[in-house]
């Protein structure tokens, strides 16, 4: 029996001709990631736990402030504080205001092949080039910060064609929200998710990192996309050495499931789950008071030209706060350069500096009890923004965009 993709990747990293699901093995990790919130517990483990002094690699741990930037409360500097006195202490890199850990990681360090281990559920992302990435707790973190091994139960996989062209006014953001509602919150739990089929070749890179990156919605442990010419693109230039990896023809998956998204219409998760999924006519005219376009899962540079497309020469409802915070500076600086963020404030909407935002709900955008947001993150649990009593509904740049401008949920076609 042949290996995925996934499998071939671990089986190289722990040193294996081959391995199978469910076989646990140690691996040895190219990438380990931590963020502002996670640091502080990581450096009691690393320190006084584990009795560590020193990293595997300076170069290898990455320390990224996201979630909280900037500090919204005194608390919030002491553990930025302290983040920054233990990267001193090991000789680390902080990358303090360059956007979301995730993007940053994307344009900065990953590559095609890498198995890379985070501090952050959607670490699964990176799939999206080919990468194994999985998402993991501070004890596990810091035993990988000072070895630069792991241990990984190796996943089965679970295939996912989708085929079919989409309508105006769908996009991927409602791809994935349709399939999530399919297999539920649940289906996926420590599984491989690996897309495939016409319609995913057709997306761009960050297109698929939308999918790859709301696979943990669905209980995944990773998520994997068969590199192809978009990816040769993005690394021929790159003085590093990188190496696509396909699926042999004789690969078993535990399941293949099989979508036509010809006649999807537009998607949203409902409260207070992000397997909550309707089609959007259903709920459609649910007032709104606050609208985010932004994060992890929706806040590059594509999703932005979608909202500049949509609020050009138009004002968002008065009743209506729009906040748009792109995920990456690189990002930002470039929506300056193409007259993006000039429409976004023209429309009157709040542009924040990238980084997690309320997404997070943590630091800026929280909502009070009765408000109702929707947004373009990728999770509505109750009180992720905010107040228990407040109601989040998830879906595409283009229905956020659309809904702040008529102040309810709105199909975004109407705008088109």
């Amino acid at each position: 029996m042949g290996m995925t993709i996934t499998e071939k990747i671990i089986a190289r990293h722990a040193n294996k001709d081959k391995v199978i699901p469910n076989e646990i093995v140690e691996v040895n990790v190219d990438w380990c990631m931590l963020n502002d919130v996670t640091i502080p517990i990581t450096k009691d483990i690393f320190y006084n736990q584990f009795g560590f002094k020193e990293v595997f690699d300076k170069e290898r741990v990455v320390f990224i402030f996201d979630h909280r930037i900037p500090s919204d409360s005194i608390d919030t500097a002491e553990g930025h504080k302290i983040g920054r006195e233990f990267a001193n202490q090991l000789g680390i890199k902080v990358h303090e205001s360059d956007g979301v850990c995730h993007q940053v990681m994307f344009e900065k360090y990953i590559k095609p092949g890498d198995l890379v281990t985070g501090a952050d559920s959607h670490t699964c992302s990176y799939g999206c080039i080919g990468v194994v990435s999985v998402g993991m707790g501070s004890t596990d973190i810091s035993a990988i910060m000072g070895t630069g091994k792991t241990w990984l139960k190796v996943p089965e996989t679970i295939k996912i064609n989708i085929n079919g062209r989409l309508k105006k006014g769908v996009y991927a953001k409602d791809v994935i929200l349709n399939i999530i509602r399919d297999i539920t919150s649940s289906g996926a739990t420590y599984k491989a998710v690996e897309f495939s089929g016409e319609f995913v070749k057709e997306l761009s890179i960050s297109e698929r990192f939308t999918l790859c990156n709301m696979v943990i919605e669905a209980g995944g442990k990773s998520a994997m996309i068969e590199p192809d010419d978009k990816v040769k693109e993005k690394y021929k230039d790159k003085n590093i050495d990188w190496e696509i990896f396909k699926p042999d023809d004789d690969v078993e998956y535990l399941e293949i499931k099989e979508y036509d998204i010809s006649q999807l219409e537009p998607q949203v998760a409902c409260p207070h789950y992000v397997d909550n999924v309707k089609d959007l006519r259903l709920v459609e005219g649910v007032k709104i008071d606050q609208a985010f376009l932004g994060g992890c899962t929706n806040g590059r540079l594509d999703d932005l030209e979608i909202a500049a497309d949509l609020l050009k020469n138009k004002k968002i409802h008065k009743d209506v706060r729009l906040l748009i915070v792109p995920a990456s500076v690189n990002i930002y600086k470039e929506a300056i350069r193409r007259g993006y963020i000039e429409t976004f404030i023209e429309a009157g909407a709040i542009i924040n500096h990238p980084g997690c935002s309320t997404c997070w709900g943590s630091s800026i955008g929280s909502l009070t009890a009765g408000q109702v947001m929707i947004t373009s993150a990728n999770r509505n649990f109750k009180g992720r923004a905010g107040s228990a009593q407040s109601e989040i509904y998830l879906g595409s740049p283009a229905t956020v965009i659309a809904s702040a401008i008529n102040g309810k949920l709105t199909n975004p076609t109407k705008e088109m």
